[in-house]
C-alpha cells in the first residue's frame, strides 16, 4: 500500500513540476523562435527593415500557434 502512494505521489509531483516548467518557459520559446525568423527574413530580402520583420514574424507565428489549439 505505501509503494502505490508514494508512486501517486510522485506521478503528481512530477505533473505539477511539468506544467510549472511549461508556463515558465513558453515564452522562451517564442521569443527565440520569432528571432529566428527575423534573422531569416533579414537575410532574404534586403528591403525589409527590422521592425517590419519582427511584425511580419510576429503575426505569422501567432497565426500559426492559433490554428494549432
Amino acid at each position: 500500500m505505501t509503494n502505490n502512494f508514494k508512486m501517486v505521489v510522485l506521478i503528481v509531483f512530477g505533473i505539477i513540476i511539468l506544467s510549472i516548467f511549461r508556463v515558465k518557459y513558453s515564452d522562451y520559446n517564442l521569443s527565440r523562435t520569432i528571432s529566428a525568423c527575423i534573422v531569416a527574413q533579414k537575410k532574404t530580402s534586403k528591403l525589409i527593415n527590422q521592425e517590419q520583420a519582427r511584425k511580419f514574424c510576429e503575426d505569422k507565428i501567432k497565426k500559426k500557434i492559433q490554428g494549432t489549439k
